[in-house]
């Protein structure tokens, strides 16, 4: 087993930077100062590998303090880019999910705490019973105002107050669990996505949303879900590993198309301008990884942006 490594100050981690791995630091302050705002391991642990001679513990040659930290803040705004495409998605669904439920099975809370009003089957029973216990808990927090109101002023919290309280990631396992009818009724307003392509695609933004909250490493992020196969692939010519699509499957990509079906093309265009533009202005500021790499990093095909030159079709 190694040995635990030992505390070192800010000071201290810039000169091992410096004088045992070879980065060219230009100003020593600016360097300690990221380092008390960022750590040493966000940074570093974070966004080094891809400066690293591969195989090798060994920064290319050249590779400057400046360029990891401009890597790191690329990453920065994309968390905040992707974020609030993600947040616009969760809102969409909240109302969808509480209108369609409460058109069918009325607004009282009884109605979200019956295990029978959701898709019980075998398969799905014990997703069905955690759900509506995470409803229950839900339904008698007192951390919201709102909650707090409804429970003493009307004695009933229906599904449209109670569904702000709840996750992505509950969102996500509710839909699982909806009636087939109200799936169906979901989806309608997303054009043409079926119903199992709205859950792979609410499993991976699932994911991708946790990694943006919680300030993680997005560019090269994977999930273990994938997203279907959509005609969107086979028009962008996405490269293939015998029957398994390279790109847009379970990497950022793939979120960028689920945007491309989730999000109104107006909305898209401007998404997609701007993530441009930040990819544009990282390649600019990174010496020592091209356009291309960064691409494949991210899971992105070279033709990514001719995305929005087709047609969403069956």
């Amino acid at each position: 087993m190694l040995s635990q490594k030992k505390f070192s100050t800010f000071s201290e981690q810039v000169e091992w930077l410096q004088n045992e791995k070879h980065l060219t630091i230009s100003n020593k302050q600016y360097a300690e100062d990221v380092l008390k705002h960022i750590g040493y391991f966000p940074l570093m642990g974070g966004y080094k590998h891809l400066f690293r001679i591969p195989l090798t513990k060994k920064y290319k040659d050249g590779t400057s303090f400046e360029e990891i930290v401009s890597l790191y803040n690329f990453d920065k705004e994309l968390r905040e880019l992707f974020f609030k495409y993600l947040l616009q998605i969760e809102r969409h669904l909240r109302s969808l999910m509480s209108y369609y439920f409460s058109e069918q099975y009325g607004e009282e809370q009884s109605a979200y705490l019956d295990i029978h009003n959701f898709n019980n089957s075998r398969k799905n029973h014990n997703t069905v019973v955690r759900l509506v216990s995470t409803l229950q808990r839900a339904a008698t927090t007192n951390d919201y105002a709102y909650i707090n109101y409804y429970r003493t002023t009307y004695g009933n919290i229906p599904m449209w107050v109670l569904i702000n309280v709840l996750t992505f990631g509950n969102l996500s396992k509710m839909y699982k669990v909806f009636p087939q009818s109200l799936q169906s009724k979901v989806c309608k307003n997303f054009g043409i996505i079926n119903r199992k392509q709205m859950e792979q695609f609410l499993s991976v933004l699932t994911k991708f949303r946790n990694v943006c909250a919680h300030g993680e490493r997005l560019f090269t992020y994977r999930t273990i879900d994938n997203i279907s196969d959509l005609p969107l692939h086979k028009k962008l010519s996405v490269p293939m590993n015998g029957i398994q699509y390279q790109y847009g499957k379970n990497d950022l990509f793939a979120v960028v198309i689920a945007f491309r079906y989730l999000i109104p093309i107006s909305d898209f265009r401007i998404f997609k301008r701007n993530l441009s533009a930040l990819i544009d202005h990282a390649s600019k500021n990174l010496v020592h990884i091209n356009n291309d790499e960064l691409l494949n990093r991210m899971g992105f095909p070279p033709n990514w942006k001719d995305i929005t030159r087709y047609r969403l079709t069956p």
